[in-house]
């Protein structure tokens, strides 16, 4: 049989038309993924860069242009500190001073009055003595102290899962100790408490142990209600307490948009916030319609502000500037028991009270 002509070595058309001309053809290979991919990217990447507008604005990395929005501070020691009572209500802790002031916790509330300070708070108010409590209250109120946060239940005792767990009887032990704390409000002249949901509950899905807190904190609200009270739900970080259910701020957000109403609100904790996330002031942004009181504290060491990696100069300019005059909890510790330590640590907030009078 005669073989089929072949149009591609120039005997004859494939389709009538004129023969290719002779010439030696090149050897025809398999193409892989690898050797298309290889000459495909870089001629697309060529045709990507030939379709820019040479004339056109050139284009910039989003990140190249900033923002200056805060006064620029280079230390602490750059502010001018300030005189007489302080413009913040800046909140100091018993044993803070114990150095300059003694052991008595009363004659503390009148050394910190002295200092300029017109807050107070303290976490374990609802576990001292009765008496305790009447006479510390007499003396913040003869000082014109106002009384922050104290901590609604006993947060040391956390043996097993609490609010948590939807437990019958632990949530009856959780509404004993909020009816103690209308007492010792009513006591000490506070008006917020801190709660602490304690625990995760192991096996226990994270949206269900949440429901049983947002249960809990909807009841205590009806008790404190008529008292003219606030709870506000505090985050703390899972590093420090490695068993706790509620240890981001976005959290405490959701728990007390669900709770829904105005006795139950946020502690923003600006310690826990900088271990768990960072991102101090966008989160503040985002969760700002449920803060209801800040503590401070630098990281690490928990101690004053401008000790560790926290510029606490940004971040209450950004407090300040959106408009918050409440009190602003001084949890942390003194990086020494030496009286001069307890010295500086006043003329840090002094500093920062200079910052916060420029605004």
């Amino acid at each position: 049989m005669a073989s089929l002509p072949d149009w591609r070595d120039g005997r004859a058309s494939k389709n009538g038309r004129t023969p290719m001309p002779d010439r030696p053809l090149p050897v025809t290979r398999r193409l892989s993924r690898r050797t298309l991919l290889g000459g495909l990217i870089p001629a697309l990447s060529l045709a990507a860069c030939s379709r820019h507008d040479e004339t056109a604005e050139p284009l910039l990395d989003r990140f190249s242009v900033g923002e200056g929005a805060y006064r620029p501070v280079g230390t602490l020691q750059d502010i001018p500190p300030s005189t007489g009572p302080f413009t913040a209500r800046f909140a100091p802790h018993f044993g803070m001073f114990e150095g300059l002031a003694g052991p008595d916790f009363v004659d503390q509330l009148k050394f910190a009055h002295d200092q300029g300070f017109r807050a107070w708070e303290d976490n374990s108010m609802a576990v001292r003595p009765l008496a305790d409590q009447i006479r510390l209250g007499n003396a913040m109120r003869k000082l014109g102290i106002e009384m922050g946060v104290f901590v609604l239940g006993d947060r040391q005792g956390w043996q097993s899962p609490t609010l948590t767990s939807g437990d019958a009887q632990a949530r009856r032990n959780f509404m004993a100790q909020v009816d103690n704390a209308i007492g010792v409000a009513e006591r000490t002249g506070a008006t917020r408490m801190t709660v602490l949901p304690g625990l995760a509950t192991p096996g226990l899905r994270r949206q269900y142990q949440m429901a049983h807190i947002v249960d809990a904190l909807r009841e205590a609200c009806d008790r404190i209600a008529p008292h003219g009270l606030t709870m506000v739900v505090e985050p703390i970080n899972n590093v420090d307490f490695p068993s706790v259910f509620l240890n981001r701020t976005s959290d405490g957000f959701l728990i007390s948009k669900a709770v829904d109403r105005p006795e139950c609100k946020l502690l923003f904790d600006i310690y826990h916030q900088q271990i768990m996330d960072g991102n101090i002031i966008r989160d503040m942004d985002a969760c700002w319609s449920e803060i209801a009181y800040f503590q401070l504290g630098d990281h690490p060491g928990r101690n004053k502000p401008h000790t560790g990696e926290t510029n606490y100069a940004n971040v209450l300019q950004h407090v300040w500037k959106k408009g918050y005059r409440g009190v602003l909890g001084m949890e942390h510790g003194v990086t020494s028991t030496d009286p001069a330590a307890e010295e500086d640590l006043i003329l840090t907030y002094r500093r920062l009270d200079g910052l916060l009078k420029t605004i």
